[in-house]
């Protein structure tokens, strides 16, 4: 994911609203403590999330892929009074982390957690979405997207993360035969193309896919 350069990142970051405390204890955990702790949100994007959360005011966030919570704390500091977060994470070993994390930053009544598959989860979730981030596994990329899109009220959006894939979408590493490389050029291509969204694709960090259902 370092293929922005560092100077201009730091100033950007140095411009933005700080993160809250919580956020920068969740970070620097899990820095210590996991085994991939650059799938962590960060800084920056925890901060557009939140904005992004504060001007769609949804009633209902979908996560797919909750990690430390770094992410889902983020897009519940926009969460109607009455709103709820559906966050689903595949590691089980994960879940009291989470759990504690939603209870420390006061939003443990506004999550329902889900440990297991989202392909399996998801579809037994009855309920319209206003906001979806996606931040799991990127070989079902296009699948959690046709998943959850019909899901989405009219006006609604989509976030998917990490579709720079810290820039192997371009140049001969977009040739590369590596199956998440080739997953992530599918799906910005789909939903490019899907007269169903409207799309603009932010470089930000590792990529964030903002998409408007129609």
């Amino acid at each position: 994911m370092d293929f922005i350069d560092k100077e201009l990142q730091g100033y950007v970051e140095a411009h933005s609203e700080p993160a809250p405390a919580l956020l920068d204890k969740i970070e620097r955990q899990t820095w210590l403590e996991e085994l991939h702790p650059r799938m962590l949100s960060g800084h920056l994007q925890g901060r557009i999330l939140s904005l992004l959360s504060w001007m769609i005011r949804p009633k209902r966030i979908l996560e797919i892929g909750a990690y430390t919570g770094y992410s889902g704390i983020s897009l519940a500091e926009g969460l109607t009074e009455d709103g709820m977060l559906y966050s689903v994470e595949i590691n089980e070993e994960l879940e009291d982390k989470l759990l504690g994390y939603f209870e420390e930053a006061g939003i443990a009544e506004k999550v329902q957690l889900h440990i297991g598959s989202a392909l399996d989860i998801v579809p037994t979730l009855d309920e319209e979405f206003d906001l979806v981030f996606i931040d799991a596994d990127k070989e079902n990329y296009l699948n959690y997207y046709n998943m959850v899109v019909d899901k989405v009220r009219p006006n609604g959006f989509i976030i998917a993360d990490n579709v720079l894939w810290s820039g192997k979408v371009v140049g001969a590493e977009k040739e590369s035969t590596d199956k998440d490389t080739r997953a992530i050029l599918e799906f910005n291509d789909f939903v490019h193309q899907d007269d169903r969204v409207q799309n603009a694709l932010f470089p930000v960090r590792d990529g964030l896919m903002v998409l408007r259902k129609i």
